[in-house]
């Protein structure tokens, strides 16, 4: 176990680039057993769940090779599909939930896919009904194991296209379904669709494949069934969550930053959303840059009521980056209301920024009040535990920006989704030293 020590109160100033996105990434990798041909992907983050991921894919058999920093070959042309069956699978499996990925492509290709009921994030129920839900439609036979929590389908006679409505906009359940559609026979139309960039990626590139997928960017998609996929290239675009972790950065340690490369076009409601809480961006080419701010305010509604921030499908704002605006808003002047919609246990995690000194009303599961401090009053430097990524990194920002030295211990949650954070915060400026114990 690792643990970071930090001393806060620093000012931070210097560029910061940011990795590849790992939401992207987990899909993308899993896209690779779509087809025997080479697959070339670049800008993979150097992550924890990243490289789980591509270890169950070596151990699947997949050949892969490094060809330099973020940049993979996989070649998916000769698999271990009893692998499926093992205790190692079990074990690798069910400690990532991305892994639930890897059966939409192997259900196609192979007329069956397993999984145990993978890990993840301490962050409330994730239900895995709108992934075997469209499998069924498609054709194929479910089977869960309760004693081992192991789930099954099969399809010996192959999928067939159909029409559904999907139960709600799932990221990985529509891009399960949408590997498994490519090699459908006939049509797939999926309603409701999610249509975050990262599934516009993944479309993309199993179109470049030789798929047939149409409406890309809704919430409709229409995807005609062909026989067999190449390969191709692909890049991982920056990832959103750790452009907007940098934002709240910069923003609570009163620093001056450039993120550069961040795809503006691909950011959504990030930019506006920060700008709500009082926060300066400039867009300097395809780069942001956050001036050195002395304090920022919470806008109001037209009305004068308080300012609330919600999570959404997209093109809403994004559940994974509610953690970050709830502790920006410790410091702001003015008071907001988050609503955390999609996860119950994502926000107690706050009870930790209560003993740093913010102030906080933790309304029920879904929803907290924060009364910024407006810099009038730090936070405290305390000992913290990570629950999860996303409560790890916002608990990070809080440390930097706290008077004191902090410790964060379970950082091994962070690594799952912030490459070498350490090392890049220190580029930086930030005072941070990470701890093997």
């Amino acid at each position: 176990m690792s643990t970071f020590k930090i001393e806060g109160g620093h000012q931070l100033k210097g560029d910061i680039h940011p990795q590849g996105a790992k939401n992207e990434a987990l899909q993308i990798l899993c896209a690779v057993l779509l087809t025997p041909e080479t697959v070339i992907i670049e800008n993979i983050p150097d992550i924890r769940d990243v490289n789980k991921l591509i270890q169950i894919l070596r151990n699947l058999g997949v050949k892969v090779e490094k060809l330099e920093k973020g940049k993979y070959s996989f070649t998916a042309d000769n698999l271990n599909l009893d692998y499926l069956e093992s205790e190692l699978f079990k074990n690798e499996g069910s400690s990532l939930r991305g892994s639930i990925m890897i059966v939409g492509p192997l259900l196609a290709r192979f007329g069956k896919g397993y999984i145990p009921r993978p890990g993840g994030d301490k962050i409330g129920r994730r239900r895995l009904d709108t992934h075997f839900e469209g499998f069924i439609k498609l054709g194929a036979d479910f089977r869960y194991n309760r004693e081992e929590h192991f789930y099954g389908v099969d399809a010996p006679n192959g999928l067939t296209g159909t029409y559904m409505l999907l139960d709600q906009a799932s990221v990985t359940g529509t891009a399960n379904i949408v590997m498994a559609a490519v090699l459908a026979k006939g049509k797939t139309t999926v309603y409701n669709a999610a249509c975050e960039p990262y599934l516009q990626q993944l479309c993309k590139m199993l179109n470049s494949m030789g798929a047939k997928i149409e409406g890309i960017g809704s919430n409709l998609l229409i995807i005609e069934g062909v026989d067999s996929l190449g390969g191709c290239s692909h890049c991982v675009l920056p990832d959103m969550i750790e452009i907007g972790s940098w934002i709240g950065l910069a923003a609570m340690t009163r620093s001056e930053i450039t993120i550069k490369n961040v795809s503006w076009e691909n950011l959504g409601l990030i930019p506006e959303t920060f700008r709500k809480l009082g926060i300066t961006l400039e867009k300097v080419g395809d780069d942001i840059h956050i001036p050195q701010q002395d304090g920022y305010e919470i806008q109001s509604y037209i009305d004068g009521s308080i300012l609330t921030v919600s999570d959404a499908p997209w093109p809403g704002f994004t559940p994974d980056l509610l953690s970050i605006v709830l502790v920006v808003c410790t410091q702001a002047r003015g008071s907001v209301l988050i609503h955390q919609k999609m996860f119950e246990s994502r926000l107690f995690f706050v009870d930790k920024l209560i003993d740093m000194g913010a102030k906080i009303i933790l309304c029920d599961p879904h929803r907290a009040t924060v009364i910024g401090h407006d810099f009038k009053s730090s936070l405290k430097a305390t000992t913290m535990v990570s629950p999860d990524i996303r409560a790890g990194i916002s608990l990070l920002i809080a440390a930097l920006s706290a008077k004191g030295t902090s410790t964060i211990q379970n950082i091994e949650q962070i690594d799952r989704g912030y490459e070498n954070i350490d090392e890049r915060l220190r580029a930086i400026g930030a005072h941070i030293e990470r701890v093997e114990s």
